[in-house]
């Protein structure tokens, strides 16, 4: 039987979100909550009932259109046709995993009581969350500011019994889910349209993704550097304390001290060294993952201070009797701190590549490419070619979004973020850097069985013994295409790892 986590209006940090998700546990509101949303919702109803003043978005028209006032007859209507009209959504559909992030993120900013969203409006969205019935969304059509409007409109059009949903792992019409549920479609009241489509769910919820799977990338990086380094007969001196603590970069010392508990014990780096020094690729290792290391954290710290974030507009404070239209929408948080993010997980895929690059050129007495009959077998030459592609398609994903815009809605929008565009570039950036370290990671295992009968430490001789039951060694030419996407199987699969 499925437990029910209560959302409280505490701050939750990534770690939080991710054993939500993980936990497949239901969700339900606290009593905090949902006294903070009727209670903003029975003051919006009341403030429309009694007077004529104009809101934006509430009872106006939207963007440059916010000076034509609409009649209180008409309100339901404003707000059904915000989100039939901004169901702009185009190319790629965004993964079930990544939907399912945004839907809690949009569940937790209505949750505060600042949007005027009714009870009715935020327990359905709790029940599609519940149910696994996941909307299906675009990932093109956001400029990441007034929110990400058209992906958000794709993740509202459930709730009036319109669009697709992902259900049972299938695509199917939300009006079918609901039939199967006996549920009908709602009818939007005032704001609740505006409420649902402003936000940055779309681009934190990936940013969240993109958190969560480059701590696990930053872990192998690191486990697979030190055995690339061992197995290419480094020297362990630049793995030493004293030297990054002169350094004072705390990334630089995490790495440096994960380096040496990846190799404590081993015999292979207790044999002989006949390098002076070593190539970059494995001597700054500590200095290079370091400095990615300490930019996810600060990714992460903005991108928390997000999933807690109310970023809808206008904003009702109904304590101070106020309704204030701003700018919580605009997404240049985001859209920064995910183009570093790009840039930094690139980056530790560059220098995988350039640690393959060296264990395949036939130096320290390791054959070329990795192969026992070099000539008539290419080994690994290949993989080096795929992985120096995969690397080079990074570094042209890691042209930042951000500092882009273009002017819409007749000019009242007229700076925009696109955080979007950063939120989809990350993660193809994320999914090649999967790939990259599974072609290291090959690599360092071939090599390994060319320095036998020496042993390299207990914790990565367990991780090569269970590789091995899934890819062997290569001793003649076979098809390498199944050996990379193994390596990157068995990858994501060591959850223990992270």
């Amino acid at each position: 039987m499925q437990q029910k986590h209560t959302l409280t209006l505490e701050p939750y940090k990534i770690q939080d979100i991710q054993n939500l998700i993980n936990s497949y546990n239901q969700i339900e509101l606290g009593d905090d909550a949902i006294s903070a949303i009727v209670k903003c919702h029975d003051y919006l109803s009341k403030k429309l009932e009694k007077g004529d003043e104009a809101f934006y978005g509430i009872n106006t028209g939207f963007g440059s259109l916010c000076n034509v006032v609409i009649g209180k007859d008409q309100l339901k209507d404003l707000q059904t046709n915000l989100v039939l009209s901004h169901s702009c959504g185009t190319g790629d559909v965004v993964p079930p995993e990544v939907v399912k992030i945004i839907l809690l993120l949009k569940i937790r900013s209505l949750s505060y009581g600042f949007s005027g969203i009714s009870s009715e409006v935020i327990n359905r969205l709790l029940f599609f969350y519940n149910h696994n019935i996941l909307p299906v969304i675009f990932q093109q059509g956001s400029l990441g500011a007034s929110g990400d409007l058209a992906p958000l409109a794709h993740l509202s059009l459930p709730l009036l019994g319109e669009g697709l949903v992902w259900y049972n792992d299938k695509r199917v019409s939300s009006k079918d889910v609901l039939s199967k549920y006996q549920l009908r479609a709602l009818e939007l009241g005032a704001k609740e349209g505006l409420a649902l489509l402003n936000g940055t769910q779309f681009s934190t919820g990936y940013g969240v993704y993109a958190i969560i799977e480059a701590q696990k990338i930053m872990k192998w990086a690191n486990c697979i550097g030190a055995l690339s380094a061992e197995t290419f007969l480094c020297s362990d001196a630049p793995w030493d304390e004293k030297l990054h603590k002169i350094r004072r970069q705390p990334g630089q010392i995490h790495v440096a001290k994960e380096i040496r508990n990846w190799l404590h014990g081993s015999l292979l780096l207790q044999s002989e060294r006949v390098a002076i020094q070593d190539p970059y690729a494995f001597r700054c290792m500590p200095q290079v993952h370091g400095a990615t290391f300490d930019t996810i954290e600060h990714v992460k710290g903005i991108i928390e201070n997000e999933i807690n974030a109310v970023t809808d507009n206008p904003n009702i404070f109904v304590n101070e009797d106020q309704i204030l239209s701003g700018g919580n929408f605009h997404a240049q948080p985001i859209a920064l701190v995910l183009d570093f993010l790009a840039i930094a997980l690139s980056e530790l895929g560059s220098i995988s590549e350039r640690r393959t690059y060296q264990l395949i050129a036939g130096l320290r007495n390791l054959p070329p490419f990795l192969t026992k009959n070099p000539g008539l077998n290419s080994g690994f030459m290949i993989p080096q070619y795929t992985a120096a592609s995969i690397v080079s398609q990074n570094k042209q994903l890691c042209t930042p979004a951000s500092v882009d815009s273009i002017v819409s809605s007749n000019g009242q929008e007229d700076h925009v973020s696109m955080a979007a565009n950063s939120a989809t570039k990350l993660y193809r950036v994320v999914q090649n850097m999967w790939t990259i370290l599974a072609i290291e990671w090959l690599n360092a295992c071939q090599a390994l069985e060319f320095r036998r009968p020496l042993r390299t430490s207990d914790q990565l001789e367990a991780l090569h013994q269970l590789f091995r039951q899934k890819v062997s060694a290569i001793d003649v030419d076979r098809q390498l295409s199944i050996d990379i996407h193994a390596a990157r199987d068995f990858l994501q699969e060591q959850h223990h790892l992270a």
